[in-house]
């Protein structure tokens, strides 16, 4: 492959019939200018805010009311208010469409397959939601989900939406404690959990952590159980406050869903910081800025339009969750699978893929990264061909990678790297489907949204690594953090490490080509010599090695200086010897630097995550300084972070 080009480029016909292209002739007669090229859109986009934001919401068909002022306090971050007078609902955005073509299709594993299609979508819907206002549900209440990524889960959050309740979920796999320390905050009084869940072909049973966790939630007046094993009913019987799913909404006559319209800031969402640092943040996110966001994010950065397959592997604990439900907004079905994505074995999602005629295939950098691995070549056995994007996020996603995608999972398609967070329930950089796609390369920034890369200083570079910032305000900014009535929580997040300036918290560099590198947390870059190094640069190097499956490091405090510490995986009979030692310092001085090479090199068991696959790099660096993970129920996998605790080789 000649990596002097690009690895993809889009044709003259893909460019015409782009969504996007559609929108940059919109937008040049809203200029009054031609926009010649992407980058002119997006300065743009940046520049008139309010033109920009006014034509997504028109050319996206928001259903609503406007209201006559787009954008208040533009200038203040956090205080800027968008869309001040607008009314909407965000659930009846989703529901637009009606008839027999199917809203969803999920699978569990290879265990359950199911369809929905959008009418029996929307009785569901009207059904939960006559269920919740006889529950006394009403708007700003909140409704609180420990549930797999099945129909049932969507149609909740919907129902919640509906009235103006506020949606909050996480995976069914975590501890009582993981849930309480999320949802014993937020009060819910609604809950949802399944009778249980399907994971590497094992069902396991979760009614008594219900039980549990419902014992200390008091603000919960009716929990309903999902069948997903089998035996909700009975699960439900033996759970105080429980009803199963399908007898409560039996109860209620099916019919069309009511849609409480309110102001463009209404919560919506909580979502939960991902950290192992203290309790999880609560981040309130609006109903009016998510939905214009994933508008805009979906039809014109993803391409989707009616009738697409849309899919991305998550669980309802990841804000990825989230933006695949908004999918509904732009009329595609949404593919949704539940379990191990290597149950029976690595081709399982690419066997849905071809099964149900994906057209967006939504997945993480650790997933390219293992079917690579595994020697899998989906391009030889399976049909991919109406598969037209491969998106990847939840850490960057190294070069071989995106050379492993052309080469053995497709030719013809636009590899979509992308990234933002929880903290915005949306991406600062994304994919440009009109653009080339680059060798290790985010393609570009997010239309709308005044993203830069800054120095300690506070000043914009144009080359080199930095600060990952947003300079403007825009929509999808969190509403605040719940219970932090002075928002001092929430500015101490994002906004005091520059004045009025939204800092992200990612280490980051602008490419050659206007696209963008993200070399890993900026709270986790290392700093030999008080040179700034990011973790992904090493990972890059050393994961392309066979020996090594997978790698963490650190920087540790040693003799008034930071010396990089590098933990590896292992594969099978693997043995971390002074040769693959030597070998891998030469691999990473050669495609790195010479500051980038370790100090130290140990061999590790297994590498602590948290419960949306993202490796943990603070909490490993707590550990090997004698301080104890404050937030260990944030972890997959807790009892991996004591292979870092007392290592001989790092006492000296």
């Amino acid at each position: 492959m000649n990596q002097a080009g690009p690895l993809w480029t889009p044709s003259e016909e893909q460019r015409r019939n782009e969504p996007l292209t559609a929108f940059t002739a919109l937008a040049e007669k809203t200029a009054g200018r031609p926009l010649p090229d992407y980058e002119a859109l997006h300065a743009w986009s940046v520049d008139d805010r309010e033109g920009f934001w006014s034509l997504i919401w028109d050319h996206c068909g928001v259903i609503g009311d406007k209201g006559a002022r787009v954008l208040v306090d533009g200038e203040r971050m956090p205080g800027a208010s968008f869309f001040p007078d607008a009314r909407l609902n965000f659930a009846e955005n989703l529901l637009r469409r009606s008839g027999s073509a199917e809203a969803m299709v999920f699978r569990g594993e290879d265990k359950v397959e199911r369809r929905l299609s959008w009418d029996e979508l929307s009785e569901m819907v009207s059904r939960l939601q006559q269920l919740f206002r006889s529950e006394g549900l009403k708007a700003g209440d909140r409704v609180a989900a420990m549930m797999p990524n099945m129909p049932e889960t969507i149609a909740a959050m919907l129902a919640a939406a509906s009235i103006g309740a506020v949606w909050s979920s996480c995976s069914p796999d975590f501890g009582v404690q993981g849930v309480l320390d999320r949802f014993g905050q937020i009060e819910p009084s609604i809950f949802l959990a399944p009778d249980g869940y399907w994971y590497g072909g094992k069902s396991f049973d979760v009614s008594g952590k219900v039980g549990e966790i419902l014992a200390q939630l008091p603000s919960v007046r009716r929990a309903l159980i999902v069948d997903y094993l089998g035996h909700a009913a009975e699960a439900a019987e033996k759970i105080d406050r429980a009803q199963a799913f399908g007898e409560a909404i039996s109860a209620f006559a099916s019919g069309t869903p009511e849609f409480e319209r309110l102001p463009f800031a209404h919560p919506l969402y909580i979502l939960f910081s991902s950290g192992t640092t203290g309790v999880p943040k609560c981040i309130v996110h609006s109903a009016g800025g998510t939905l214009l966001q994933h508008l805009k994010e979906h039809r014109l950065h993803a391409g989707i339009v009616p009738g697409d397959r849309f899919f991305y592997f998550t669980t309802c604990g990841w804000m990825m969750w989230n933006w695949l439900a908004s999918g509904l907004a732009s009329e595609a079905t949404l593919l949704l699978y539940d379990g191990s994505p290597f149950h029976p074995d690595g081709n399982i999602l690419f066997d849905f893929a071809e099964a149900e005629g994906m057209t967006y295939f939504g997945t993480s950098a650790k997933f390219i990264d293992a079917v690579r691995k595994a020697g899998l070549k989906p391009m030889e056995t399976h049909d991919l061909s109406k598969v037209r994007t491969i998106s990847s996020t939840g850490s960057p996603l190294a070069p071989e990678n995106f050379e492993f995608v052309y080469q053995a999972i497709k030719q013809d398609v636009h590899l979509a790297s992308i990234s933002g967070g929880t903290d915005i329930v949306s991406c600062f950089v994304l994919g440009v489907p009109t653009l080339p796609v680059w060798l290790g390369e985010i393609q570009g920034a997010g239309l709308g949204l005044a993203v830069e890369v800054w120095d300690e200083e506070g000043r914009p570079m144009s080359r080199g690594k930095g600060e990952l910032v947003c300079s403007r305000a825009f929509p999808s900014m969190p509403v605040g953090f719940w219970n932090d009535p002075d928002n001092a929580k929430y500015r101490a997040a994002y906004f005091e490490r520059f004045d009025n300036i939204w800092c992200h918290g990612d280490f980051a560099e602008w490419t050659d080509h206007g696209g963008m590198i993200i070399h890993g947390r900026s709270d986790a870059t290392l700093n030999p010599g008080g040179v700034r190094i990011g973790t992904a640069e090493i990972y890059n190097q050393v994961e392309q090695m066979p020996e090594i499956l997978e790698a963490i490091c650190i920087g540790q405090d040693w003799d008034d200086d930071v010396r990089v510490v590098l933990f590896v995986r292992l594969a099978d009979g693997v043995a971390l010897d002074a040769d693959l030692e030597k070998a891998i310092r030469t691999k990473i001085r050669t495609g790195a630097s010479p500051r980038h090479v370790p100090a130290r090199i140990v061999a590790v068991s297994d590498i602590p995550r948290t419960k949306s696959g993202k490796i943990t790099e603070l909490a490993v660096r707590d550990i090997v300084h004698g301080r104890e993970v404050k937030n260990k129920e944030a972890l997959a996998n807790p009892e991996a972070l004591e292979f870092y605790r007392d290592i001989d080789v790092l006492r000296s």
